[in-house]
């Protein structure tokens, strides 16, 4: 109007035409001025607010954040009721919606545009702007029901999509849209992409800063793995120049134990199967000394039972619960176990424990070859001082110094046996005792012998009972004798030893340990040099004869008879037979050997015959024979 006003007073006034003229002219220029400064102002203010959008965008760096700025600032520039963005799909194919402002509908938040399909897939199509007054109306794009669906759902009428960019490729649309009929300016087209532009650039930084963000995450990853690999290989490094440290140095299973409990961590159990002793360790070295006892996880641990016979079928460290157990076995035979407990281990761990069960092996088979040779070489030397006739004695005397042993102390002889028990075992724990106590060891007819210095046969018996008890896993029958006196006296006591044992298993005193003094009258005759099986003759020479040469069982009758103490109706009972036909087969014992055979001290002499009967009988060798074999 104010453009308008001076035209108006000049006709008022009555001015010339050229005046007026002059005046519609100057009008029109000003109002063009006027409408190229609204338009500069305007395009500055976009100009302004795409700087502003750049330099935000530049800021940041989370692809998310971006992409819902980027709308954001869509929105906002051309006061469009809803912006958003679809990002192209490489392996379905077409886009997808990425982000919306100002969106209410779910379908239309998560819509899908197939290639060439709807305005957004003719912008993806041809990567150029495209721009519609009335989406419904518009017969330039390929209409599809699920996007007019989710396009009717949000209630647009008017979408203007321009492309995104990036290095050349369409990655996706921008979009501005109305909710009722509106045409869209070709500087508002011409600012849309500019946005697009900007946005893509962000895009592509925000893109790159996640890419460096997971190379770097994965960069740590790798790199702790590596620094977990590096850390474990040298374990194994340090742990096999350990073990092998160990084996040249002649170790043995506390070492490994000890070792393996340093290198790896946590706590190690040991057990030597062969022995039945276990070791325990923790990272500050052997916390439980040897034990002898069956396997810890024999009396109930079943997992850790079943772990075992794993590791020994498959030759590897196998897991059972918390723990790790490893075999160490001479091809199928098991030797030990290695049990590793609170520490998780990876696969080169598990080749270190592994390792260290092959080394335990190695070192329980070593013990196994010198303890054989051992009790092969105290054996050899015992053989010798028992034969027939004895070797130079000097040449013994110097081969027992070789062995520490001193023929010339007082020794013991101990003859053991234990039925059932593993022969390998009793041998091992035989040289064992020897070895401590500077004795010697070996076997004759399948009996245990040991000679140990001692001058007390009953305190030195208990000891080797105990030992060898504990490795057969029952119970041990042992005779002694002793002290001897040099090394002529071997031969003799040994004889008296085996003569013990052979009385204690005629007794049925099985498990039992004892010497001539511990047997009673039984003892203090087989201690002397008398013809036992002369006075069985002697006394119960009739009966014995009268029994062979007729089958009856008069002896028998008098053994029951002294055993029912003289009483006919026990006796009787004890030989299932008539109390008549006791006293018949006592009269004629009477009448064979005398009427005076129940006076005390002739029925004294009668039950010492039949005890000593007895006991040839069962093949005690009561006639002190120098062989004791």
């Amino acid at each position: 109007m104010e453009y308008e006003r001076p035209v108006l007073r000049a006709r008022a006034r009555g001015e010339d035409p050229e005046v007026v003229a002059a005046l519609e002219a100057a009008k029109l220029t000003a109002l063009r001025v006027r409408s190229v400064m609204r338009d500069r102002r305007r395009r500055e203010s976009e100009l302004g607010a795409l700087f502003e959008t750049a330099n935000d965008l530049a800021g940041m760096r989370s692809l998310d954040q971006v992409l819902q700025a980027i709308v954001e600032r869509a929105r906002n520039l051309l006061g469009t009721d809803i912006a958003y963005l679809t990002l192209s799909d490489p392996e379905a194919g077409g886009t997808y919606m990425r982000v919306t402002s100002g969106s209410v509908s779910a379908s239309f938040q998560r819509l899908r545009l197939a290639p060439g399909r709807g305005l957004g897939g003719l912008v993806a199509t041809t990567a150029l702007p495209y721009v519609t007054a009335n989406y419904f109306a518009d017969p330039r794009f390929v209409h599809s029901e699920n996007i007019d669906h989710a396009v009717r759902e949000e209630g647009l009428v008017a979408i203007l999509g321009v492309p995104l960019k990036m290095n050349g490729r369409d990655v996706g649309v921008l979009f501005a849209a109305n909710r009722r009929e509106r045409p869209f300016a070709h500087s508002e087209v011409a600012l849309l992409s500019s946005l697009a532009a900007h946005a893509a650039i962000a895009i592509d930084s925000a893109n790159l800063i996640d890419d460096t963000r997971r190379a770097l995450d994965e960069l740590h990853t790798v790199n702790e793995r590596l620094q977990r690999h590096t850390a474990s290989v040298e374990r194994s490094a340090a742990a096999h120049d350990r073990l092998t440290d160990l084996v040249l140095r002649g170790g043995g299973v506390r070492e490994v134990a000890a070792a393996v409990a340093e290198v790896l961590g946590g706590t190690v159990l040991i057990h030597d199967v062969t022995s039945d002793e276990s070791v325990t360790a923790g990272p500050e070295g052997v916390v439980e000394g040897a034990s002898r006892g069956g396997a810890p996880w024999d009396s109930g641990d079943g997992g850790l039972s079943e772990a075992v016979r794993s590791s020994l079928a498959s030759g590897r460290a196998v897991r059972a619960g918390r723990a790790w157990v490893a075999s160490a076995a001479a091809g199928t035979e098991p030797l030990g176990t290695l049990v590793l407990r609170g520490v998780e281990l990876d696969s080169t761990d598990q080749r270190v424990l592994e390792r260290a069960a092959m080394v335990t092996a190695l070192l329980l088979l070593i013990r196994r070859s010198v303890s054989e040779t051992e009790l092969r070489v105290r054996g050899d030397l015992l053989d010798e001082l028992l034969e027939v006739p004895a070797r130079d004695p000097v040449s013994l005397r110097q081969r027992a110094s070789l062995l520490r042993a001193d023929l010339d102390g007082p020794h013991v002889l101990v003859v053991a046996e234990a039925p059932g028990a593993d022969p390998g075992r009793l041998r091992s724990a035989a040289t064992h005792v020897a070895e401590t106590t500077g004795g010697l060891a070996g076997s004759r007819s399948g009996r245990l012998v040991l000679a140990l210095p001692g001058t007390d046969p009953s305190a030195v018996g208990r000891r080797v009972a105990d030992e060898l008890s504990a490795a057969a896993n029952g119970p041990v029958t042992a005779g002694l004798a002793g002290p001897t006196d040099g090394p002529a006296s071997f031969r003799d006591a040994f004889a008296e030893a085996s003569r013990c044992l052979q009385t204690l298993r005629a007794l049925g005193r099985e498990g039992g340990v004892a010497a001539t003094e511990d047997l009673g009258f039984s003892g203090l005759l087989l201690s002397q040099d008398r013809d036992v099986p002369g006075f069985v003759s002697a006394t119960l020479g009739p009966l014995l004869e009268y029994d062979a040469r007729r089958g009856t069982l008069l002896v028998e009758t008098l053994r029951a008879y002294f055993a029912a103490g003289g009483n006919l109706s026990r006796a009787k009972e004890e030989l299932h037979i008539h109390v008549n036909t006791v006293a018949q087969r006592l009269e004629r014992i009477g009448q064979l050997i005398g009427a005076d055979w129940q006076r005390p001290g002739r029925a004294l002499e009668l039950q010492l015959a039949l005890h000593l009967h007895g006991l040839l009988d069962k093949g005690v060798d009561l006639l002190g024979d120098q062989d004791g074999g």
